[in-house]
């Protein structure tokens, strides 16, 4: 929920989204929570966010959904949404 950076069910977030700048170096990325064991969030204080919980896609969905399920599609979405093409480390050389 605005004004909270991030994907969210509610008031729990899904997916962080972080930039970080520092020595002319800037840094970028995110954390999908596919298959997540949630537990580990209740001995923290997720984004610094008082009251605000942490999900998974596993957790809305109801069933088991791995990081190879989702991989591929949100590729495949993030060069539609960005107009880019992706090329891999292994592809680069």
């Amino acid at each position: 929920p605005p004004p909270f950076t991030g994907v969210w069910m509610g008031d729990s977030k899904l997916c962080a989204i972080g930039v970080h700048c520092g020595s002319h170096i800037t840094s970028h990325g995110l954390a999908l929570n596919c298959c997540t064991d949630l537990t580990w969030f209740d001995h923290i204080v997720p984004c610094g966010l008082e009251g605000k919980g942490v999900t998974s896609l596993s957790h809305e969905l109801g069933q088991h959904v791995a990081v190879d399920h989702v991989l591929e599609p949100f590729l495949d979405s993030f060069q539609e949404v960005f107009d880019c093409t992706l090329v891999s480390s292994e592809d680069a050389g």
